[in-house]
Formats: structure tokens, sequence, C-alpha cells
């Protein structure tokens, strides 16, 4: 089952959930909806701290036990860790679809990281997601998401692509490549753990490397076509499955967005930023770690090709908010200024590194997406927030509204932010992939761990820098 229709055959059940809840805790006003400890997929003795902390320092209890049920979700219900020829390698899927898309299996743990130092089981799981997103990437580095039998054979296979047994969905997505960089380059930072970096790992950044070459197309249109025989005009591709006709100026094509929708134009600003960011962390790993200057040095000569481009290109005059930056550019002058919900996003580049936060153009550009001159922005009787195109108009994104909180600066956004979230989780105690702007009753995606376990990030960061917003 694909992500969209899950959607559509889970929503009526999601919305029946959200109001006859499985029990409640012993003495308490919210329902028990964790998974019994008995089920749980991985125990961290580090997390269980964490969760502990929360409901001793937060004095909003609604807060509290919303944190309790997501923050481990991952690891409770989507992991499956194991030792392979002496390495952990750990296969995450993201809830509902049993897949590991190489974006959200890098989010869902991310969260993690600044607890590996107490829990050294939880390091060695995270280790192994990386090991095992090595593998994915040298078996197909244009595929979004992989099953963990290589052998198996998915409901895409039909896709007009080269697909290969062991690849769930073939999409192109700088951010598939971009994602695995981050979580290589923070666990390493952290941990200076070099284990998971071998020579396997070397050759998929190599091989990563070429890709955003390729996809550069300077000379030609590169080896990767998609087209599939759909309903959904954002699940197919134009121009014969290379995408709408754009000018080779050094941006990246991005034939689909990280919410797996084809992209109008297929620079994709917010995924090229994050390549800058990730090319640049890749040349410093692969240059301390595996003493290749030469390969830095091309990562390095990529990432600035495309910044200069980002600067001659992204950034456009918008009719009301001034300069801003497009979310999407075609290098001929064309552009779409909007914004979706998932991450990478415009409003999620200071969360990334590839922007500051108080940066006036990244600011303009807040204002903009923020607000009813963004096509996508949902301004309704129960909440307000990004949406995107991915689960239709009126339904705004819990990530966009956790990404608002966690690059806002004010306290006063910040926890309107909170607030927003622990009005809408529909009484269900987890984070939903989007709810209808108007009743947070009607929501998509009843399990989707990352949404959970970022919005445990978000409360966390609260909890650690302004602990007086959770009271």
């Amino acid at each position: 089952m694909n992500r969209r229709q899950f959607i559509r055959n889970t929503t009526l059940a999601a919305s029946l959930l959200a109001v006859t809840p499985r029990g409640f805790a012993a003495g308490s006003e919210f329902p028990t909806v964790r998974i019994p400890e008995s089920k749980r997929k991985f125990k961290s003795a580090a997390v269980e701290r964490a969760i502990a902390r929360v409901h001793s320092a937060v004095g909003n209890k609604e807060l509290a036990w919303m944190f309790e049920n997501c923050f481990p979700n991952t690891l409770d219900t989507t992991v499956d860790f194991s030792v392979v020829a002496g390495r952990p390698d750990t296969y995450v899927i993201t809830g509902d679809i049993d897949a590991m898309w190489l974006r959200d299996s890098s989010a869902q743990v991310w969260p993690y990281l600044a607890l590996m130092k107490e829990d050294a089981p939880l390091q060695q799981l995270i280790a192994g997601v990386i090991n095992r997103q090595t593998r994915c990437i040298l078996k197909d580095p244009y595929a979004n998401a992989f099953y963990k039998d290589d052998t198996k054979v998915g409901e895409w296979k039909n896709d007009m692509t080269d697909m290969k047994p062991g690849i769930h969905e073939r999409k192109w997505e700088i951010d598939s490549l971009c994602y695995p960089i981050r979580l290589a380059h923070e666990y390493w930072r952290l941990s200076r753990d070099t284990a998971p970096f071998d020579a396997a790992w070397h050759e998929a950044i190599k091989l990563t490397l070429q890709t955003l070459r390729e996809q550069q197309r300077k000379n030609d249109k590169g080896p990767y076509h998609f087209m599939r025989r759909t309903e959904y005009q954002t699940d197919t591709v134009p121009g014969r499955g290379y995408g709408n006709p754009a000018k080779p100026v050094g941006l990246i094509y991005s034939i689909f967005r990280p919410s797996d929708d084809a992209t109008i134009f297929p620079f994709l600003v917010s995924s090229n930023f994050f390549a800058v960011v990730s090319l640049r962390q890749a040349a410093e790993m692969v240059e301390q770690i595996r003493n290749d200057r030469d390969l830095a040095q091309q990562c390095r000569a990529v990432a600035d090709e495309v910044e200069h481009a980002l600067h001659e290109y992204a950034i456009v005059n918008h009719p009301k908010a001034g300069r801003v930056y497009a979310y999407e550019v075609d290098g001929f002058g064309n552009y779409y200024c909007t914004d979706d919900g998932n991450i990478p996003s415009l409003l999620s580049l200071p969360y990334l590194g590839a922007s500051k936060v108080n940066d006036k153009l990244y600011q303009n550009t807040r204002r903009m997406l923020l607000s009813a001159q963004n096509p996508y922005y949902c301004i309704g009787k129960a909440a307000q927030g990004l949406g995107g195109p991915h689960v239709g108009i009126d339904m705004v994104w819990p990530l966009g509204v956790i990404i608002q909180g966690l690059t806002a600066t004010s306290d006063a956004e910040i926890h309107g932010c909170l607030d927003t979230l622990r009005r809408t989780h529909a009484g269900t105690g987890f984070i939903h992939e989007a709810f209808h702007k108007d009743d947070p009753k009607k929501f998509t995606r009843s399990w989707f761990a990352w949404a959970n376990t970022i919005f445990g990030e978000f409360v966390w960061k609260t909890l650690n820098e302004r602990p007086k917003l959770l009271s």
C-alpha cells in the first residue's frame, strides 16, 4: 500500500480512533496509547529517562503525555535491529508502510543522537541505520524507498523506470541522498566513531556525488526517468519521464519533492540548499576519515557551484512580499512561490543548517510563507499552518507547524505552535501527517513515526531552552 492509498483508506478509521481511545492510564485523565512494553521493538534507557524528566519538569501534562507517546514511537514500533556480517544493521519503516525511506529513516532517529553518549545500544542502533542506508544507496542512488528483503518485488514493479527487486519506490528526490549524510555527519560529530564509514560508505559518497552531478544535466538529460500509470498527476512525470524543461545553470534537478509529489519546475530550491550543506559535510568526512582530499575538493566544488546558482536564480521579486526565495525555479525566469509542509522546505532552511535564522532574505520569505500569500498556507477554525498538495487543500501538516516552532525566535510563536499541536491530535496522543484546518478529527496517517519523533524533538528543545513555555 502506498502513502496516498493509505490516506484514502484510513482517514475514517483514524477519525473513529480519535473519539474511542484505548483505555486510560491509572490515575490519569489521558488514555494509555503507547504500545505495551512487551511489544516494543527497541528499548532505550536514555529515552525512558528523557520521558521521566519531561513528566517531572513539564507543567502542561497533556504535552508531557504526548511526548511520552510520540518521542519513543520510532523505537517502539518501526525499527528492526540485527547484526549482519558482524556489523549493526537497522531497518526502519515509516510506520504504516513496510518500507524504509532514506529521508524518513534519517529523520526518525535524528532526535536520539544527543542521547547516544548515555546509551551504547542506542548508538549501535543508529550506526545500523547508517550501514543499511549505505547499502541502499549503493543498490540504487535514485530510489527513495527500499525493502528489508533485497529480493522482494513490490507493488510499483511496473513503474516505467529502472526498477529492481528490493526497491519499494524509485522517485528521484535530492533530499534522499542528503539526509543520510546529515545523519552520518552528526553521528560522527557527537560520537567520533568511524566504524560505519568504511570503504562501502566511501563508495556511496562517490556515487552520491556522481548522481548529483548527473542531475545538473549540463550535457544531457542523464540516466534517470520515471513515469507511472496513475490517476494522480503528482505521481507521474511529464516530458516522457524526464520532467519539465529547465536551463542547465548548475542547479540540481529534483524530479520529486520530499512529499513524493512531482515537481512543477525541476529546480527545487530548498533541496538544492540542502545539497550544498550535505556536500560540504561529506567533504569534511571523506577528507578527515578517509583521507580522500580529491573527493572532498570535488564535493566542495559542486556545493560552491550550486550555492552560486541559488543566489542567481532562486531569489525572486514577489509582487506582495518583495525579495524572497522561490520554492521551485527553472532557470529561464519562471518560478513558483509556495512551500510544503514536508522537510526540506524553505521554512526549514535554518533547521537544516542552510541559512541563519536571522537572515533578512529568509525572514522575508518566512513572513510570506506563513501568510495568505502562500497558496498552501491554511487558515481555519481549528488551526493554521503550512499544507501542501500531497493530501489536498485545507489540510495542515503538523511537520510544518513543528518546523515553524523549531525555527521561531519568539516565545509567543513557539508557544503558539506547541498549543496548536496540543489542540489538534484529535484525542489520539499522536501526531499525524495532516489534519483538516477546521476539524482535527479529519486526519491522515494515524501511525507516522517521523512526525511523532520530531514533535518529541521540539518539546525536548523547548524544555532545554525555554522551559517556561511548557508550564
